[in-house]
C-alpha cells in the first residue's frame, strides 16, 4: 500500500493499492518535492467519475507507468469532493488554457504548487496526436532536467494568468431587472422544445434553471416560463436519466432526449431536482411533480442515508469494472423475472427491446441491454391499450417492485460514504421545503436530524465548520460553499418547522461565513477562509455549475437574513455581492440564473409574514398550512410564539415584538419592507392576501 492507505476519502483509499507511490495533499509531499528536485504530477478526480476509473485501471494499475511517476516525480492524488478549493483553482486554468475541463484533471506543476502542464483524461499510450503517459512522463522528465528555466517561465506566466482572472473586473452598477429579462432570453432561445432543457447533448440537469424560471413565471405571469420548467422537468422523469426501477436521478444523459445516462448518482442532484420539483408542485398545483420530489426522497432516504442522520455523497456508475451494468436489463431477464403478460406491458411501456437500447458510449453499438425509460405517459398507453391506467400502474408498480428485488440480488455500485457539509445543506433544503409544502413531517424530521447531526459533528471548537465526516472522522476547514448552503438549509428547516434554534444558528453562521471569506477592499466573498491553507489564488466565483455558487446562495440567505432581523449590514453584504460580480453577470446572464433568483428577491417586491401563537394550536397549524402550499418565492416565514420562545425571536427580530395573537387567537401579519398590514385570522382571508400579493 501506499500514503494513501489513512486517508479517509472513499477515492484516495481506491488508489491505495496502486504501485504508484500516491501521497496526500500536504507540506509533506511539497517538501519532499523540493528535497528531491523533483516535480509534482497531481491528479484530481472523485470516487463516483467513470474516467477517473478508466485512467486509474489503464495507467496508474500499470506497472510501467507507475516505474516512470516514481523516478521523475512526487505524486499527489486529491478528491475533488474533499478540497473543492485545490480543484478549483487547477480547474480554472484548465478552462483557460483549453476552453474545457473535467475530471479526471491531470496536472504537473513546481514544488511551490505552480502548474506548467494541465489536462484532463490522458490515455497510458499516445493516440490520434495525443501524448499518452508512457510519452508525456518521460518528455516531463527531461525538460525538468534540462530546460528548467522555460519549464519556470511557463509555470510564472501561468501563475500570472490565474491571478489576473481573479483580480479583474471592478464593481459596477447594482443588478437591475434586465439582467433577469435578459437571461430568460437566452434561455427560452437554447431551450428544446420538444424534450426539455437548454442546448443539446450532453444534457444537465440544472435544476436552478428551473427555479430560475419559476420565478420569472411567479412575477411575469409569462406561461411560456412555467411550461419550459414543467416539461424539462416531466421529461426528466420519463427518461434513462431516472432509474425507473429504483428511483433517484443519474448525473446527466449523453444524448439530447435523457435517454442514456451517466449513471452515477449524486446526492447534490437529487436534493436540487427534488426542489425543483416541489416548487413546480407549489406554483401549478399538479400533484405530478410532487410525485417525482416524493420519488427522489425515497431513494435518498432509502440509500443514502447515513446512521449519523445525514447523507451519503454519491453512488458510483461502475460496478464489477463495468459503467451501468447494476441498472441495466436483457428482455431475457426481464421475462424471466416477471413471466408472460406482466413482462410484456414493461417491456412495452419502458421501451426495451430485444437487441438493446443502450449504446456503447465507445462503439456507439447496441448491446443487447435496455435502460427502462417510459415512452410515453400512463394515461396514454393505457387508452392505447384499453384498460384504465390505474389497472396499468398498478401492473407496471409489481412489475417494478419485482425487478428491484432481482437487481438487489447484483453487486451494487460503489458507495461514496463521506458526509460533506454543502451537500448535505442542500439535502435539507430540498426535506424541508417538501415536508412544509407537501404537510410531511417525515420529511422536515428527516432534515433535523441531518442539520443537528451537523451542526454538532461538524464543528470545530472554535464554532467554524468543517467540511467534511467520514467514519467517525471530522476533518477541512470548511468553504464558502459550506456555510452558505448549510444557511439555506437552516432557515428552510426554520420556517418548515418554526424551531428557533435554527433560525440563531442561521444568524450566527452568516456572522462567520462574513468574517472569514468577505473581501472587504472590493465586495464578494471568497471560496477559501482568510486563515486557510494558502494556495496560488484565492477564488472568488459567481458561475452556477452542477451547484449554484457560494456568492449566489450567499446573497440569497444574507437578503433573506436581513428581512428576518431587520439587520440592514446583512443587506448591504447582499448589495456587495451583486455589485461586484454584476459586469460578469450582465456578460452571460443565463450562466448565473442562482444569483438572478436572489436579485429576484432583492428587487421584489418581497414580503415578511409573522405568524403569532401557539404553534402546537390548531388555528395556527391552520395558519401555518395556507402559508406553506402557496407559492411565493420571494418571502420569509417567522412564528412569533406566547413566552420565552417569543422573547428569543424578538430579541433576533426586534419588529415582531408587538406581534401578537390578539385576543388569544392565532394571527398573520404580511409586511413588505417591514410595513405591516392589518393582520388576519382566518385561512381564507390568508389565502386571499396572498394571492393579491
Amino acid at each position: 500500500m501506499n500514503s494513501l492507505k489513512d486517508e479517509q476519502s472513499p477515492y484516495l483509499r481506491q488508489h491505495k493499492d496502486n504501485p504508484v507511490h500516491w501521497r496526500p495533499w500536504g507540506e509533506e509531499a511539497f517538501r519532499m518535492a523540493v528535497a528531491m528536485d523533483r516535480p509534482i504530477f497531481l491528479s484530481i478526480g472523485y470516487s463516483t467519475c467513470h474516467w477517473c476509473h478508466v485512467m486509474g485501471h489503464e495507467s496508474f494499475e500499470d506497472e510501467g507507468v507507475a516505474d516512470l511517476l516514481n523516478a521523475g516525480f512526487v505524486s499527489i492524488k486529491v478528491d475533488r469532493e474533499e478540497r473543492p478549493d485545490v480543484d478549483g483553482v487547477y480547474m480554472a486554468l484548465c478552462q483557460l488554457l483549453t476552453g474545457r475541463g473535467g475530471w479526471p484533471l491531470t496536472v504537473i506543476m513546481t514544488p511551490d504548487k505552480k502548474p506548467f502542464f494541465v489536462g484532463t483524461y490522458i490515455p497510458k499510450l499516445s493516440r490520434f496526436g495525443h501524448s499518452g503517459m508512457m510519452d508525456l512522463l518521460p518528455q516531463t522528465t527531461e525538460l525538468w532536467a534540462f530546460r528548467r528555466e522555460e519549464v519556470l517561465a511557463a509555470a510564472e506566466n501561468h501563475h500570472l494568468l490565474l491571478r489576473k482572472q481573479t483580480l479583474q473586473g471592478e464593481a459596477g452598477e447594482p443588478l437591475a431587472l434586465d439582467s433577469i429579462d435578459i437571461a430568460y432570453d437566452e434561455l427560452r432561445i437554447r431551450y428544446d422544445n420538444r424534450y426539455g432543457g437548454f442546448g443539446g447533448a450532453p444534457k444537465f440537469p440544472t435544476p436552478h434553471r428551473i427555479l430560475f424560471m419559476l420565478r420569472f413565471w411567479q412575477a411575469s405571469k409569462d406561461p411560456l416560463a412555467l411550461q419550459m420548467a414543467g416539461l424539462t422537468l416531466m421529461r426528466m422523469r420519463l427518461g434513462g436519466v431516472f432509474d425507473q426501477v429504483g428511483l433517484g436521478f443519474h448525473r446527466y444523459a449523453t444524448d439530447r432526449e435523457w435517454k442514456l445516462p451517466h449513471f452515477e448518482k449524486m446526492l447534490y442532484d437529487q436534493a436540487l431536482i427534488a426542489l425543483a420539483c416541489t416548487e413546480m408542485y407549489q406554483a401549478g398545483r399538479e400533484r405530478r411533480y410532487a410525485a417525482i420530489a416524493e420519488e427522489v426522497l425515497v431513494y435518498v432516504l432509502r440509500d443514502l442515508l447515513a446512521p449519523e442522520g445525514a447523507f451519503f455523497s454519491a453512488e458510483d456508475a461502475d460496478s464489477e469494472g463495468v459503467e451501468g451494468k447494476f441498472y441495466v436489463w436483457t428482455t431475457r431477464e426481464v421475462r424471466e423475472v416477471l413471466g408472460g403478460t406482466l413482462a410484456s406491458a414493461f417491456i412495452e411501456a419502458y421501451g426495451l427491446e430485444d437487441e438493446g437500447n443502450f449504446l456503447d458510449e465507445a462503439t456507439r453499438e447496441k448491446t443487447g441491454e435496455n435502460i427502462p425509460l417510459l415512452r410515453h405517459r400512463i394515461e396514454d398507453m393505457a387508452l392505447n391499450q384499453g384498460i384504465s391506467p390505474d389497472v396499468l400502474e398498478d401492473m407496471l408498480q409489481e412489475a417494478r417492485d419485482r425487478l428491484f428485488a432481482r437487481r438487489s440480488e447484483r453487486v451494487r455500485p460503489g458507495l461514496d460514504d463521506k458526509i460533506l457539509t454543502d451537500w448535505n445543506g442542500l439535502m435539507i433544503v430540498a426535506l424541508a421545503r417538501a415536508g412544509a409544502a407537501m404537510d410531511a413531517p417525515a420529511y422536515t424530521d428527516a432534515a433535523r436530524r441531518a442539520a443537528d447531526f451537523l451542526l454538532g459533528a461538524l464543528r470545530r471548537p472554535d464554532g467554524r465548520l468543517l467540511h467534511r465526516y467520514r467514519a467517525g472522522h471530522a476533518g477541512i476547514d470548511a468553504n464558502l460553499d459550506d456555510y452558505a448552503f448549510l444557511i439555506w438549509g437552516l432557515l428552510e428547516l426554520y420556517e418548515a418547522c418554526f424551531d428557533i434554534r435554527y433560525l440563531e444558528e442561521s444568524v450566527a453562521l452568516a456572522d462567520t461565513m462574513l468574517a472569514d471569506f468577505w473581501d472587504a477592499e472590493r465586495g464578494g466573498c471568497y471560496f477559501t477562509p482568510a486563515f486557510g491553507e494558502p494556495l496560488l489564488i484565492r477564488q472568488k466565483e459567481a458561475i452556477d455549475g452542477a451547484t449554484p455558487s457560494g456568492n449566489s446562495v450567499a446573497m440569497l440567505v444574507l437578503l433573506r437574513l436581513a428581512r428576518m432581523t431587520g439587520r440592514t449590514d446583512f443587506e448591504e453584504k447582499a448589495d456587495g455581492i451583486a455589485r461586484w460580480f454584476s459586469r460578469t453577470v450582465y456578460a452571460s446572464p443565463s450562466s448565473f440564473t442562482a444569483m438572478l433568483c436572489a436579485v429576484d428577491f432583492a428587487i421584489g417586491p418581497a414580503f415578511e409574514i409573522v405568524l403569532a401563537g401557539d404553534p402546537e394550536a390548531a388555528d395556527t397549524r391552520a395558519l401555518i398550512r395556507a402559508v406553506h402550499e402557496r407559492y411565493v418565492p420571494n418571502k420569509v416565514v417567522l412564528l412569533r410564539p406566547p413566552g420565552e420562545a417569543g422573547e428569543r425571536l424578538a430579541r433576533l427580530a426586534p419588529f415582531t415584538r408587538a406581534m401578537t395573537a390578539p385576543n388569544g387567537h392565532a394571527a398573520v401579519y404580511v409586511c413588505e419592507q417591514f410595513t405591516c398590514r392589518q393582520p388576519v385570522t382566518r385561512p381564507e382571508d390568508l389565502a386571499a392576501l396572498l394571492g393579491e400579493v
